[in-house]
């Protein structure tokens, strides 16, 4: 009876840490989830900004082309009036040219050639019109020197307001050149920082996923804790000797079978091979034995019909229980049987209670699965 006392009281303390564990992992479990969704707001943050930087380096672009078409149309204009000034010096250079000549025939010549030409006027009409069109040639000479030369000054100061302006677009377009660099770097920055964001999410939801795993591990080994506890107060009161009666059904695992024994995980001996534990016991052990105090409360693996419950040698007290399709589970070694032949079962219904009756070295669950006439090994199905 201490020894149950005992058990019962190291179990509830079992319960009480796996609940503080499982507070702890809960919050652990929270704080991540709270740095995942700081990492994701970041990076929709980064991304934005990245966007953002994208459409002023298109803009910069579309600018930049702009510019440059500017420039090739002030170097197509800049060609055309170099052309036109060379033109301009060349007819100001022919007009002067044609004006020195007449200047020098004039000089060598004297003015006799004109007074020739004025004397063979038959009237006065005639010698007035003479006059005037000696006049007027010298007039035009001097006229057209300094329109040309005029033509000659303009073209330069267009030619030279085009250059100024030609400059201006190209400090212009070093000015974007400059600026498409450091927006270039800015996006290969930031998506730098995305890719990194990235990263960090990944790993923390792997890291998040791994502490549910183990939240969701440690929430099940609580439920099959507080359920032992509470079979084990159960059978507490039940009697060593035999008697008793059942307690309340308890499912645990995630196998097809439910732990016959929850709570009690220390195996004193595997499926398979094994040294002969005392005399008369097989070295091919058939099944799985869970140490546990006399009384403990023994659970149906599965819904099936109790083929037989009664003291069979070796065995000691025997539940067999037919689950159909050849498949049948051993409870051997009871002190206490709750069900008889024939009886239908449901899974994690209490069927019995720990023993050491037959030939049993100590308290403990024999546990065996027989599918089809042969020992199978049982954990491969809890």
């Amino acid at each position: 009876m201490i020894l149950r006392r005992k058990a019962v009281s190291l179990l509830l303390i079992l319960v009480l840490c796996l609940g503080l564990a499982s507070q702890a992992s809960a919050s652990e479990i929270s704080e991540t989830e709270k740095e995942a969704e700081e990492l994701e707001r970041k990076k929709e943050a980064a991304e934005e900004e990245k966007s953002a930087l994208e459409g002023q380096l298109s803009a910069i672009v579309a600018e930049m082309e702009e510019t440059k078409a500017k420039i090739d149309e002030k170097e197509t204009q800049i060609s055309a009036k170099e052309e036109e000034l060379i033109q301009a010096r060349v007819d100001e250079n022919d007009q002067y040219e044609s004006m020195k000549k007449r200047i020098k025939y004039m000089y060598e010549n004297g003015n006799a050639q004109f007074i020739e030409i004025l004397c063979e006027s038959k009237t006065i009409s005639e010698f007035l019109n003479n006059a005037e069109y000696i006049s007027t040639i010298s007039e035009y000479d001097r006229d057209m020197l300094v329109e040309f030369q005029r033509i000659v000054k303009d073209v330069e100061e267009q030619e030279a307001l085009l250059k100024k302006e030609y400059e201006e677009l190209e400090v212009m377009q070093n000015d974007l050149i400059v600026k498409q660099g450091e927006l270039n770097d800015l996006v290969e920055n930031k998506a730098d920082e995305i890719a990194q964001l990235s990263d960090d999410i990944g790993a923390t939801q792997e890291k998040l996923k791994k502490l549910k795993e183990a939240a969701a591990e440690a929430e099940r080994k609580q439920k099959e804790a507080a359920a032992a506890a509470a079979a084990a107060a159960a059978a507490r009161n039940s009697s060593g000797s035999g008697g008793g009666s059942a307690g309340a059904s308890v499912v645990s695992g995630n196998g097809m079978f439910t732990h016959p024994c929850p709570g009690y995980t220390y195996i004193s001996s595997e499926f398979g091979w094994r040294a002969q534990p005392i005399p008369g016991a097989s070295t091919n052990h058939k099944g799985m034995d869970f140490a546990a105090g006399t009384g403990t409360p023994i659970y149906a693996a599965a819904s099936g019909t109790v083929t037989s419950a009664s003291y069979s040698g070796n065995a000691g007290n025997l539940i067999v229980i037919n689950h159909g399709n050849g498949l049948q589970t051993y409870y051997m070694h009871c002190n206490s049987m709750y069900v008889s032949a024939g009886q239908t079962v449901s899974k994690g219904q209490n069927i019995g209670a720990v023993g050491s009756t037959g030939n049993s070295s100590g308290p403990h669950l024999h546990f065996q699965v027989m599918l089809n006439g042969t020992p199978t090994n049982p954990r491969n199905y809890l």
